[in-house]
């Protein structure tokens, strides 16, 4: 059904801002580290696409 989000896209969104958190506080503790960054971002990337195509 167009519109609406299923349980396991609900879930990677919960993922990927759990794993916003905590890259966000591991740079806070111990420092940047990019490769974190990037897989949080690939993540992300990967729960848009996700949205996209459920909602779509």
């Amino acid at each position: 059904m167009a519109g609406t989000t299923d349980s396991s896209t609900k879930t990677m969104g919960a993922l990927t801002v759990g794993g916003l958190v905590m890259v966000t506080a591991y740079t806070v503790a111990l420092g940047s580290n990019g490769w974190l960054w990037f897989g949080w971002v690939v993540l992300g990337l990967i729960t848009l696409a996700l949205v996209v195509t459920k909602t779509g």
